[in-house]
């Protein structure tokens, strides 16, 4: 089941990645269209306004569409074979659903307590998704809908029907069945979810109103469910999804940023609920405590190589939010290190928030710059500059605490290791061992170290299932006992490899897409090969 956990919530995280571009976007141009901040030039009317009205439209849409992208997304990543033709399904059946509830609602709305007269949007309940008039059921619905479908896929997809019903197998068929079902579901949803809003609702306000303790325990469980790949659960419902504002705290923030900025009120006061999009500060200051902490603590002949290390692993950190090679450093060396880190994490994100900042910060410098310290500074210049300080002053506290842990119970961080060598190896390392008898397949930049992980992981009659998140590489094997050792993996550039039973994940870094691909690529090969040796084999 945690394997299965483990692969839905990275199979979730596919659709999210579109994000973060899309945001920069939305405050880049909501920003310049503010007169406080580039003066009369963005009086509404204005050539100047009207071009960056149209790049805000654009950037909206992601997030006016959401549903339809966690429709596509998931299927791609969980779909054993054929992810496009299930891509497809999805939203077929999807479409199909929410025109059932639409229609259902239409004629019956009254006796589920729904007036479905009312326009869509607002507090109505009601959305318009793909032009289709229906209950917002926001990212759950999305996601049951595309859930239900994957499980047809992998079923039916490959259903062999009689000759003369040939044309209604395959995608035909997963949509067929997938019709029927959503019959049933969808007389179930205009019943239940009138019912689940009014919970969510109240929840909401729960939420808002539960203060600093609120924060930090929503903090502490996000970076101490990292490890097992199911922090996506706890961040996604809060961020994307419903949980404490319609929408999700990332478009509420960019629909009111222009407002937000031309406030004087307390950014508290304006968005209290804003507090759950403060998991990502650590993710800024955190990087440049651990690694002066690792720098530090280094054996001087090491201090070099650990640099060399330390800076652009901490710059990618900073500068796109990206933390996993520091913390499964630790948390493979000592566990109770990324303890003390979700501990820390949680800590300053209840501060500032205890202290009045509030919104979407962003998972990195580039993100907090557009969405929060610029648009922000124009009002609340005490606010940003609180987030700043208190974020520096807990990188030092990062730094005491990590140096105190290293050489108190002397955790072979970088540079502290017992072999000669920082453990990590550049690309050119891995080419001479190539030359030295490791032959790497054709097929694109990425082939040589998806080869070295196949590999690794005992080759491809060894693997059950193959997955990825935005940095990692997940792979579930047949016998745990056929994949190497870490080293191993971080020969071919590896950031580390995380160990559940026959469930596996190789730290690779923001090119996992890429590698995934050539991973499979290489698997095909394999297959094919082995297919032709057995054919080839002299009769006897």
């Amino acid at each position: 089941m945690m394997q299965k956990l483990q692969r839905f919530g990275g199979a979730m995280f596919t659709p999210v990645l579109l994000f973060a571009f899309s945001g920069i976007i939305l405050a880049i141009a909501i920003m310049l269209q503010n007169t406080l901040i580039v003066g009369d030039i963005a009086t509404a009317g204005t050539m100047w306004a009207n071009f960056w009205s149209i790049v805000e439209s654009g950037g909206w849409t992601v997030f006016n569409q959401m549903e339809l992208l966690f429709v596509i997304g998931l299927p791609l990543g969980l779909a054993k074979k054929a992810s496009g033709r299930a891509a497809l399904e999805s939203v077929v059946v999807y479409m199909t659903f929410n025109n059932f509830v639409g229609k259902i609602l239409d004629l019956m709305g009254p006796t589920f307590g729904v007036d479905f007269t009312q326009e869509a949007g607002g507090d109505s309940g009601i959305k318009l998704i793909a032009g289709i008039k229906t209950l917002d059921t926001n990212l759950i619905g999305a996601i049951l809908v595309a859930a239900i479908v994957v499980w047809l896929h992998n079923r039916f997809f490959e259903t062999k029907l009689p000759d003369f019903l040939g044309i209604f197998q395959g995608s035909s068929l997963v949509v067929m069945i997938g019709f029927f079902l959503m019959l049933p579901l969808a007389f179930v949803t205009a019943w239940g979810w009138p019912i689940i809003q009014g919970l969510i609702s109240s929840m909401q306000g729960f939420l808002a109103s539960s203060g600093t303790l609120g924060v930090w325990l929503y903090v502490f469980l996000e970076r101490l469910l990292i490890p097992t790949g199911m922090h996506h659960f706890i961040y996604q419902p809060f961020i994307y999804g419903p949980a404490v504002v319609e929408g999700g705290i990332t478009a509420y923030w960019l629909n009111n940023l222009s407002e937000f900025a031309s406030s004087t009120a307390p950014l508290k006061e304006l968005f209290p609920a804003g507090g759950f999009g403060l998991h990502n500060v650590s993710k800024i200051f955190a990087p440049l405590g651990i690694a002066a902490a690792f720098y530090a603590t280094a054996d001087p002949a090491k201090k070099k190589k650990t640099l060399a290390l330390l800076i652009p692993t901490a710059l990618t950190a900073v500068l796109a939010g990206i933390t996993e090679p520091f913390e499964f450093t630790f948390l493979f060396i000592a566990p109770q290190l990324f303890l003390i880190h979700a501990a820390l994490a949680a800590t300053l994100g209840a501060t500032v928030y205890a202290f009045g900042v509030v919104g979407d910060v962003g998972s990195g410098l580039i993100t907090m710059l557009t969405q929060f310290i610029i648009p922000m500074s124009i009002n609340h210049l005490g606010t940003v500059l609180t987030l700043i300080g208190t974020g520096l002053a807990f990188s030092v506290i990062y730094f005491f605490v990590f140096r105190f842990a290293i050489l108190k119970f002397d955790i072979k961080t970088p540079g502290r290791e017992l072999e000669e060598d920082v453990k990590m190896y550049s690309k050119k390392d891995y080419r001479e061992r190539q030359a030295n008898g490791k032959t790497a397949s054709a097929g694109g930049a990425y082939a040589s170290s998806a080869a070295h992980y196949l590999e690794g992981l005992g080759g491809t009659a060894n693997i059950a299932d193959v997955n990825n998140c935005a940095t990692r590489l997940r792979v579930s094997v047949k016998d745990e006992n056929l994949v190497k050792e870490d080293s191993f993996f971080k020969a071919a550039g590896a950031h580390g490899v995380v160990r559940k039973g026959k469930a596996f994940q190789i730290i690779v870094g923001l090119d996992v897409p890429q590698v995934r691909d050539a991973f499979e690529d290489e698997m095909k090969r394999n297959e094919v090969l082995a297919d032709t040796d057995s054919q080839t084999e002299p009769m006897v």
